[in-house]
């Protein structure tokens, strides 16, 4: 868990498309992207990093901070509806039911399609009246029915059944105008991936296009650890706090715990142990960006994916290197870690994010614990620094996106990749997400701490593993207060003589004990499952 934040990353991993067969690491090319394909007019064919276009952006010690930031040539603009996102886990979707997401401000509805034996994704409104699709149901059948009047729908979005519809009648259920509207989908890597357009032109575009490929996620000699939680404050904001590594040991202080470093000719000047960080831009396109920060590679792939694999404990380097391709059994296996951010953009101050922990050695510590422990604790390092970035977001919707560089002094080398990540959003999108139609001159008010650093809506409810451990840790607290109910009864109804003294004690004893468990299992609940607050003055 310390090495999610701390992005002390080394040699880059390999992320191509999904091939047919198991991909094998080229022995030249330290990295390999699907080219994009030209969908519109403005765009052309890419390279994530190309070894003939490449732009240095060192951030340099100033007194100002124009100078951490360096015009870029081009006039390319990024289409923010012409990539794929991540929608959701499949580990965390139920397929009996609709699943209501929302991602790049569309309100869609992911559910198993039996018939088809894969999931779809919907527009989560009935063409009829317009009710969420995702209230609804998978009928008997296998279509997906409006909880409204009833209709159903197959796969491709066309609609079977209309209820009040006369059998005699018009088949109004084969009008165009009856059909949900349907987004192109896909399941890789133990997640659902969606194209956020419903026009017809996109219908195959999976034969042309696929979201990045982690081929570690499908290594059986992989073990992974993946969860989601939905934020209060936007996807530029989260991608910026992910690429930062020099808050961890402040924002986080006392959940993540660092090697302390010591600084030559520096003395100790705070508790937390602050260092420089040399970071350093090696290619930046309108594909992404790649870094190379002490021994590692710390890497964008826009729009979603940032990536960084610290050094294992044994201090080799965790991350796929490729230039080490052997065939030799009797050559040691490399531990390697590998870290992976999804950060999904969902409305204007809304954003979600994905984390995927990868490993190919065994962890017996981290064995013993389930996954929902797991979650508790990545849960309580989001919420650490939560409300900072609800209030930075809103300060910065205050001077401008564009004045960001303005308004930001950003002097040393640790705030590199946030440079990069804040000149990439300016050469190729405005300084911000587009948003196409919807309207982006406002963000959500500020809410009180409980409601921003809620648990349950923005994890729990989406979370398999948590809501089930939530509710067999509910049904333990009922038992607890049930036996300390029980043995005081037994106490109270025993008769003199019936009982000796010290079985009274032992029967008392137990009840005030069982009755302490359920208050402290109580506040855990609440702390863990729902609300957490975290105050840094006293940490």
């Amino acid at each position: 868990m310390q090495a999610l934040i701390s992005l002390t990353s080394s040699r880059p991993f390999h992320l191509s498309p999904l091939p047919s067969k198991r991909p094998v690491p080229l022995p030249s090319l330290p990295f390999h992207y699907h080219h994009r394909h030209n969908h519109h007019s403005k765009k052309t064919h890419h390279h994530v990093f190309s070894p003939t276009k490449t732009t240095r952006l060192n951030t340099q010690l100033s007194s100002s901070p124009a100078t951490t930031t360096t015009d870029l040539p081009g006039d390319e603009k990024f289409d923010w509806f012409a990539q794929w996102y991540p929608l959701a886990l499949v580990i965390d979707l139920d397929k009996r039911a609709p699943n209501a997401k929302t991602a790049m401000g569309h309100d869609v509805v992911i559910w198993w399609d039996r018939q088809e034996g894969r999931w779809q994704v919907f527009d989560d409104r009935c063409p009829h009246r317009l009710a969420p699709l995702s209230e609804g149901q998978v009928d008997p059948w296998g279509r997906l029915q409006c909880v409204y009047h009833g209709w159903c729908f197959d796969g491709a979005g066309s609609c079977k059944h209309i209820p009040q519809a006369p059998p005699n009648g018009p088949p109004v259920q084969t009008f165009k105008e009856a059909c949900a509207a349907v987004y192109p989908c896909v399941e890789q890597n133990k997640i659902v991936w969606f194209w956020p357009s419903t026009n017809p032109e996109y219908k195959d575009i999976l034969m042309k296009e696929r979201p990045p490929y982690i081929p570690e996620l499908d290594d059986p000699s992989y073990k992974s650890a993946m969860g989601t939680r939905d934020l209060p404050y936007g996807y530029e904001v989260l991608m910026e706090n992910l690429m930062d590594p020099a808050h961890v040991p402040y924002a986080h202080h006392g959940i993540i715990r660092l090697p302390k470093r010591e600084v030559p000719g520096r003395a100790k000047a705070d508790r937390e142990g602050g260092f420089p960080i040399e970071i350093t831009i090696e290619t930046l396109n309108i594909t992404g960006f790649l870094a190379k920060q002490g021994l590692g590679y710390p890497k964008f792939v826009a729009p979603c994916i940032f990536y960084a694999m610290p050094p294992s404990n044994d201090g080799s380097v965790s991350a796929l290197n490729i230039q080490e391709v052997s065939s030799t059994k009797s050559q040691p296996k490399q531990r390697r870690h590998l870290l992976i951010f999804m950060c999904i953009p969902v409305s204007p101050g809304r954003s979600r994010l994905i984390w995927v922990f990868l490993r190919n050695f065994n962890d017996r510590v981290e064995q013993l614990f389930p996954r929902w422990m797991n979650h508790v604790v990545m849960n309580l390092i989001l919420d650490s620094d939560l409300y900072l970035l609800h209030v930075e977001e809103h300060k910065i919707a205050k001077v401008g996106p564009s004045n960001w560089q303005k308004a930001c002094f950003v002097p040393t080398k640790s705030d590199t990749l946030v440079v990069a990540f804040r000149n990439w959003l300016r050469k190729y999108s405005n300084n911000q997400v587009d948003w196409g139609t919807l309207s982006t001159g406002y963000l959500p008010p500020t809410a009180t701490k409980e409601q921003l650093m809620d648990r349950y809506w923005s994890h729990v409810v989406q979370c398999s593993s948590c809501r089930v451990a939530l509710k067999g840790l509910r049904i333990f607290e009922v038992f607890l207060q049930v036996i300390s109910i029980a043995f005081i009864a037994i106490v109270a109804a025993a008769k003199q003589g019936l009982m000796s003294n010290i079985t009274r004690i032992a029967f008392a004893s137990t009840a005030v004990l069982c009755f302490l468990a359920s208050r402290w299992l109580s506040h855990f609940i609440y702390k863990n499952f729902y609300f957490h607050g975290y105050n840094h003055a006293f940490k």
